[in-house]
């Protein structure tokens, strides 16, 4: 069987501890797309870990780990991992698409140059590079793994890759100019390293369907973050959606039976945009001191998230384009100190309610309806089963529930691996 995890609102929803968990039944598990531009956080028996790009089975043995062809592969962060992995006693599994294209060095300076150009009509990049690696991925000047083993067509390839990026590191951007003999031996030496984990992996997977395994397909960030059904531009430059994770490993769309969109119960989100539900001042750095296992800061940037109160809208919308079949709310027990937890239930606009989710300038100009429920004024840490939860801890999932219009099959009430109540 064929799973999906993935995220219903901006990312940071807790992905990785739910795919860590799934993957106790789960025979390879596979990223699909993104980089190592966000990070998925995971508490286990070996400690605390933030996965950039390592898929989130890596701590269960005979897992194979998949690095798929819809990701923005760099290698340099994934020696970075596999060492910090290794140094805590764990082995893995792993295969790489030989069809996965790799993010290069000058495209994380691209990313930063332009984000500093443009001052404050920037986008709140990570400054990783996905937007100049995908650029170049649908411009087909981009590097794909197989081409590492080709050193002849490798070096003509970035001789004129490097003709291009030199003329805008030098005239826009007025930066020194790239080594293009340097970035091969750098690639060269990149190959070597990742030599026993290339293969077909398509054909790898193509092959687990026919046999009947248990496949988890691991997303990176959320719907809101989609390039095309996201808060256009303020979001990432590949598709988040399950929909795309058929493209980014290469196996049949119909094959995806189960789509877990995850989402927290409350919300948070790094970067620009629009976010109507955001709250501010002390009453927002009480939220974000106590969100996650240690407060809201992003896993890759350490950047405080912005944060604010469920948002019944948007997690609605990100759960239809995700056409989740179930959905994960994690972090119930971080509003455990509240007497009275709010959850945007609609947007008002230019004097009118609305329940669909808006484009970017009118999200802009909405301000949140708000519908607040009593809080359950205790830790729910330590609780086993969810008919255990207090009455208003329950209420509240219920009516998130209805709200969204999707079975909440589990709530996370902690951030290890076993604090899971099933529904």
């Amino acid at each position: 069987m064929v799973k999906a995890i993935v995220g219903a609102n901006w990312g940071d929803e807790g992905k990785g501890k739910i795919t860590d968990m799934c993957a106790d039944s789960a025979d390879i598990v596979v990223r699909f797309q993104g980089g190592a531009n966000a990070g998925h956080t995971i508490i286990n028996e070996y400690g605390r870990f933030a996965l950039h790009l390592l898929p989130s089975g890596v701590f269960h043995k005979n897992i194979i780990n998949v690095i798929g062809n819809g990701v923005a592969f760099d290698i340099s962060a994934l020696k970075r991992e596999m060492t910090e992995i290794n140094e805590a006693g764990i082995e893995f599994k792993l295969a790489v698409s030989d069809r996965a294209q790799i993010l290069l060095h000058h495209h994380i300076l691209m990313d930063t140059y332009e984000e500093e150009r443009l001052g404050d009509k920037k986008f709140g990049s990570t400054k990783s590079g996905i937007a100049p690696f995908y650029s170049d991925k649908y411009a087909k000047v981009g590097i794909q793994v197989w081409e590492l083993f080709e050193k002849e067509r490798l070096l003509e390839r970035l001789k004129g890759i490097y003709s291009k990026v030199n003329i805008l590191f030098k005239y826009l951007y007025g930066k020194e100019e790239v080594d293009c003999m340097a970035v091969y031996k750098e690639l060269l030496d990149y190959a070597e390293f990742i030599r026993p984990y290339v293969a077909d992996t398509s054909k790898l997977l193509r092959q687990a369907v026919k046999e009947g395994k248990n496949i988890l397909l691991e997303g990176q960030l959320g719907t809101l973050k989609d390039t095309d059904h996201g808060i256009y531009p303020y979001v990432t430059s590949s598709s988040t959606l399950a929909g795309y994770a058929a493209v980014g490993v290469g196996i049949p769309p119909y094959e995806i039976k189960d789509i877990i969109a995850i989402t927290k119960a409350y919300s948070s989100a790094v970067g620009e945009g629009p976010f109507v539900s955001e709250i501010f001042g002390d009453e927002a750095e009480e939220l974000r001191k106590r969100g996650g296992d240690k407060g809201e800061y992003g896993a890759k940037t350490g950047r405080p998230r912005r944060v604010g109160w469920f948002d019944a809208v948007a997690t609605r919308y990100g759960c239809e384009l995700q056409g989740a079949t179930e959905v994960c709310m994690t972090c119930l027990d971080v509003l455990g100190y509240l007497d009275e937890i709010k959850i945007c239930t609609a947007y008002e606009l230019d004097g009118k309610e609305y329940t669909d989710f808006l484009t970017t300038d009118a999200l802009y100009r909405a301000k949140p309806v708000l519908t607040a429920l009593k809080g359950w004024k205790s830790d729910i840490r330590g609780i086993k089963s969810f008919d255990e939860l207090p009455e208003e801890a329950k209420a509240y999932v219920e009516f998130v529930e209805k709200q969204i219009g999707v079975k909440i099959s589990m709530v996370s009430n902690g951030p290890e691996r076993h604090e899971i109540l099933y529904r």
